[in-house]
C-alpha cells in the first residue's frame, strides 16, 4: 500500500504516533520518526527494522530543527514524500479550568500546538516544492468540529479545554488554506479528526461517551490509523483539503 514511500511522523512517541509508525512499516513504507522524547523513542522503536525506521529528535516549533531532520531523511532514504503531524506539545499547566487560565499559558500552548503545526507545514512545504511532490496530513479532533459534551466530564477530574478546541479547529482551517495555497503544485494537504482515544479514562466517562456513539465508543489507535494510511496512499490521490472524521458517530 505504501511501497517505498518515506513518511516523516512528528509526535512519533504518542499513542497515535507510535501506531502510525508501526503500520507504515508493515505496509512497506519508510519512516522518519520524530519526537522530543528521545529516551522514550529508543524503547519504542528498537524492535522495528532499522532500515525502515530512523528516529531523530525534532521540535515542531523550531524551523532549524525541522530543516535538519528533513535533510537527514533525504540523506538516509533519498526523499521525504509525506508528513504526518501527530505532535501534541503542551505546557505543565495544560488542562487548567477556563476560569483559571492565564495569558502566558494560553500564548505558550497556542504557540506550541498551532504555531508548531504552521512552522512544520512551512518547512515541509518548502521541501515538497523543491522535490515536486508531497503529501501532508494533520491530526485534528472532534473538538475541532463540535463543542465538547461537558456532561461527560461530570464527576471526574477531566475537562475539555478551550485552547484545545481553538487549536483543533484552527488546524482544520489551516489544512484547507494550505491545500488551496499550493494548488497545482502536486501537493496534497488533509487532516483527520479522531474521536476520543482510550487511555485509562474513568469508567463513568467511558459509559457516557459510549452512549453518544453508534457502535464502540472510545477508539483504539488502530481504529484511526487506517484512515491515515489511506490518505498516505495513492488510493486517495484526489482527496485534498479535506477533514475526515473518525469518531464512531460521536458528532452526529
Amino acid at each position: 500500500m505504501l511501497k517505498n514511500k518515506v513518511v516523516l511522523v512528528s509526535g512519533a512517541c504518542g499513542l497515535l504516533g507510535r501506531q502510525i509508525v508501526q503500520e507504515i512499516t508493515k505496509n512497506n513504507g519508510y519512516v522518519l520518526a520524530t519526537d522530543i522524547n528521545t529516551d522514550k523513542a529508543e524503547k519504542l522503536f528498537q524492535a522495528l527494522t532499522f532500515e525502515r525506521v530512523q528516529f531523530a529528535p525534532m521540535d515542531i516549533t523550531d524551523a532549524d530543527s525541522i530543516d535538519l531532520v528533513i535533510a537527514n531523511g533525504k540523506k538516509q532514504f533519498g526523499s521525504v514524500d509525506a508528513c504526518v503531524n501527530a505532535a501534541y506539545p503542551r505546557t505543565a499547566t495544560w488542562g487548567a479550568p477556563f476560569e483559571k487560565l492565564e495569558m502566558g499559558d494560553i500564548q505558550e500552548n497556542l504557540k506550541l500546538q498551532l504555531g508548531g503545526a504552521i512552522i512544520l507545514s512551512q518547512r515541509t512545504m518548502k521541501h515538497f516544492i523543491s522535490q515536486g511532490h508531497g503529501n501532508f496530513i494533520h491530526m485534528s479532533s472532534i473538538q475541532g468540529i463540535a463543542a465538547p459534551k461537558f456532561e461527560h466530564y461530570e464527576g471526574t477530574s477531566m475537562n475539555s479545554t478551550i485552547e484545545y478546541s481553538a487549536v483543533k479547529s484552527g488546524i482544520i482551517s489551516m489544512t484547507r488554506w494550505l491545500a488551496k495555497y499550493y494548488k497545482n503544485k502536486n501537493i496534497r494537504v488533509n487532516c483527520v479528526s479522531p474521536g476520543g482515544i482510550l487511555d485509562k479514562q474513568p469508567q463513568s466517562f467511558l459509559e457516557k461517551y459510549r452512549n453518544s456513539c453508534t457502535s464502540k465508543g472510545m477508539l483504539d489507535p488502530m481504529d484511526v490509523v487506517g484512515t491515515v494510511l489511506f490518505l498516505l496512499s495513492d488510493q486517495s490521490k484526489y482527496i485534498n483539503g479535506q477533514n475526515i472524521v473518525v469518531d464512531d458517530g460521536w458528532s452526529l
